[in-house]
């Protein structure tokens, strides 16, 4: 069946509006509790089954949390809850916990308007399509609520951060250390603000933290992943050797080196998988998505290592991974996954796989990533009041004359976004000026066809 509510990573939208509301969120948690309390979808570890909450640092987090936190109650479902916390985190702890379900409250990368709901199963692993389906068909029942002694209770889990930190340093080499390096570390006023500078500095590093002061609205704000520079320029200003940006809930990585050179997912992503291949380490191929820089493909072809693309997203990056028996996958935007490190993309832990293996071989970013040189890659968003139409007919001729235009030496690639209303508009080629005016053309074609559909 169509979804109506969940897209690529749970469902997400402006706060207030729906779904983003607290009687449909209660709803939603409620709906959630029964299907994630079936025997067939989560094992019964415990006499009740339980969920694990965290949230990201935005506002509408505390009432996004109340709610969820009654849905579940009123399911007979217990709820953990750990506060802010890295949606990597909430992966961990829901799988150590041995709990039904865990569920992170936030919007990613977006700005602090926005939130959203995202889910994990018992296994810490992004839930398949059809138990997400399971959830809505539900939501369109009524609720039947349990005896009072039978609905669910919550507490607090008070070494949550503590457990997750020791996790995080253990997928470190315990022959290395950080010590030497001085870093800036970028959180995004965001889920890592704290544990992002705790793990680098048990590690020996020193860590100079900035966007590392939420209130509830700066979230993502000209900081993070998204937004690097600023990132960079401090690296520079510091002095410093390496510098880490995360995004608001800390699945998306960063990098700069000590020139304040940026590094996208695809180079460290390359730089991780480049390290395994030349230890023998590397566990069969590696899966990217319909984003990533198809020099990355080419020259992992070189080395003779298979590569697969999935639809954009990471929890398809892991199902084609799972599906294969490899290890490592990610996307451009930062979102990279080691699967013998965790069972989802952790910014943390990817960041610490980069410094590993930069270690190992004793080389800079730039030495480790130099064979790979990134064809210009331009990205539009287009932002629309109503559902996109990609198949009107000047939306089709832009792209078949942009296609014909690359003539074989590049691609062109359109698809409506999984978490915001706009379409993605990619063109990648050998020439950057090239390829932004093929883009722009594109753009401005989805934008006429837009406007005509609202009209």
């Amino acid at each position: 069946m169509s979804r109506k509510y969940f897209g690529t990573d749970g469902v997400r939208g402006r706060v207030g509006e729906p779904p983003i509301t607290p009687d449909f969120v209660l709803k939603l948690g409620y709906c959630a509790g029964k299907v994630l309390s079936r025997a067939d979808v989560a094992p019964p570890h415990r006499d009740r089954p339980a969920v694990l909450v965290g949230k990201d640092t935005r506002i509408s987090g505390y009432m996004l949390e109340s709610a969820l936190e009654s849905g579940f109650s009123a399911a007979g479902v217990d709820t953990f809850l750990v506060g802010p916390m890295p949606t990597p985190a909430v992966a961990f702890l829901t799988r150590a916990l041995r709990l039904s379900a865990g569920v992170m409250i936030s919007a990613s990368h977006n700005p602090f308007e926005d939130n959203g709901i995202k889910f994990f199963s018992a296994d810490g692993m992004k839930l398949p399509d059809a138990v997400e389906s399971d959830i809505e068909a539900l939501l369109e029942a009524p609720l039947a609520l349990p005896a009072a002694a039978a609905l669910g209770k919550a507490e607090r889990v008070l070494d949550a951060e503590g457990r997750y930190l020791e996790f995080c340093k253990g997928t470190f080499p315990k022959q290395r250390s950080l010590r030497g390096l001085k870093l800036v570390v970028d959180c995004a006023h965001g889920a890592n603000y704290r544990l992002g500078v705790r793990v680098f500095q048990e590690l020996g590093a020193e860590v100079i933290a900035t966007a590392s002061q939420p209130n509830g609205t700066n979230i993502n704000e000209a900081c993070g992943a998204t937004a690097p520079q600023a990132m960079a320029r401090a690296v520079v200003a510091h002095g410093a050797d390496f510098g880490i940006a995360f995004d608001g809930d800390g699945d998306r990585l960063a990098m700069a080196d000590r020139d304040g050179r940026l590094f996208d997912g695809d180079q460290l992503l390359y730089a991780i998988v480049k390290d395994r291949h030349l230890g023998e380490r590397l566990r069969g191929g590696v899966v990217g998505t319909l984003m990533t820089n198809f020099a990355l493909e080419r020259r992992l072809a070189d080395l003779g290592i298979p590569f697969a693309r999935a639809k954009v997203g990471d929890r398809y990056v892991l199902e084609s991974l799972l599906e294969r028996g490899w290890e490592c996958g990610g996307e451009n935007s930062g979102h990279i996954l080691c699967l013998d490190c965790h069972s989802t993309g952790d910014a943390i832990i990817s960041a610490l796989q980069v410094l590993a293996a930069l270690a190992g071989r004793g080389a800079s970013l730039a030495e480790l990533t130099r064979d790979l040189v990134l064809l210009p890659q331009v990205l539009v968003n287009v932002r629309l009041a109503g559902k996109p139409d990609l198949q009107a007919p000047a939306v089709r001729e832009a792209a078949a004359r942009a296609e014909a235009d690359l003539a074989g030496r590049g691609r062109v690639l359109l698809r409506p976004s999984g978490t915001e209303p706009v379409v993605r508009v990619m063109v990648e080629g050998e020439d950057r000026a090239h390829v932004q005016a093929l883009a722009e053309s594109i753009a401005a074609a989805v934008r006429q066809a837009g406007e005509r559909a609202v009209a």
